[in-house]
């Protein structure tokens, strides 16, 4: 890793922000160049979906995607975003989830139920399993926005600013709401609008701007019912100990990852090294006790 990605760290202001807010917005998270790239590859896969009969006003929705191109590697760590990753989450790390969506206009269309307002947590059992309040953060994504107009209605997501503090989400604490008891995203309240849940934030950036978000934060997709296609991605990190959420086949990349970047994608050496790591098993580790001990943990 390039130490100039040092220049990214995250700030004081920025820790206060995501630990308060449980999100962070990092405009030019990416350069026009590399949105321009990355639209190209997600418009490449999405022309096959839509060869194969996936109807136009429908959303793409793609997991475990790295093997798709070698543009969306790049971004495991970006130099302008990893620092804060590790800041958060810190070495003991890797990408347990990784998904892209395309969300077109629905043109008249009714939204699918998947893409109406339904407010969760990520980590789905999760939240019925791990006890405390609030549950421990565990994991953040990482969300690239590449394209899309950012007025509210265009699939914005929504976040409650403040709710990853909150095991149930703040505008249905006083009660009222039960829990979904799925397997998939827990608590979630299908039917919601934006007027019923008081404080939900769309989120509307430029192309290029990158969310960090608190897996607890509660949030929502949104129908688009603009005039534009949104497109983003999204890269979920969380300590090696915790199991992937997509099939995550990148085994076949190794070979040509540098150690740092092979351990994003889950190499180690043992079955213990994800909990007792070895520094082969971290060297993450290394390099940032060798470019920035001060933010080392234990």
């Amino acid at each position: 890793m390039d130490p100039n990605c040092l220049e990214y760290r995250l700030t004081a202001q920025e820790r206060e922000h995501f630990e308060r807010e449980g999100y962070l917005v990092v405009p030019g998270a990416l350069d026009r160049e590399q949105v321009r790239r990355l639209v190209d590859v997600v418009d490449a896969r999405y022309r096959e979906e839509l060869q194969r009969g996936l109807l136009p006003h429908l959303p793409f929705v793609l997991g475990n995607f790295l093997q798709v191109s070698d543009e969306l590697v790049e971004l495991i760590d970006n130099p302008r975003i990893f620092p804060k990753v590790w800041a958060i989450l810190g070495h003991n790390i890797y990408l347990y989830h990784a998904h892209l969506g395309v969300t077109p206009p629905l043109a008249g269309n009714p939204p699918p139920v998947n893409e109406q307002l339904r407010f969760h947590q990520d980590s789905g059992r999760v939240n019925f399993d791990v006890e405390g309040e609030p549950r421990p953060r565990l994991s953040l994504k990482v969300a690239y926005f590449l394209q899309g107009d950012p007025a509210p209605g265009n699939a914005n997501m929504y976040l409650i600013p403040g709710s990853h503090l909150n095991n149930r989400p703040p505008a249905l604490a006083s009660g009222g709401a039960s829990m979904d008891d799925t397997p998939a995203e827990l608590q979630r309240f299908p039917g919601s609008t934006v007027g019923t849940v008081p404080g939900a934030l769309p989120i509307g950036v430029a192309p290029g701007t990158a969310v960090l978000f608190d897996r607890r934060i509660w949030h929502s997709k949104s129908p688009n019912l603009g005039q534009s296609t949104r497109k983003a991605l999204f890269y979920g990190y969380a300590y090696r100990w915790l199991r992937t959420k997509d099939e995550m086949t990148v085994k076949q990349l190794y070979p040509r990852l540098d150690p740092i970047r092979r351990q994003i994608l889950g190499d180690g050496l043992s079955a213990d090294g994800y909990y007792s790591p070895t520094p082969a098993d971290v060297p993450l580790r290394a390099w940032i006790e060798q470019h920035d001990p001060a933010s080392l943990r234990p």
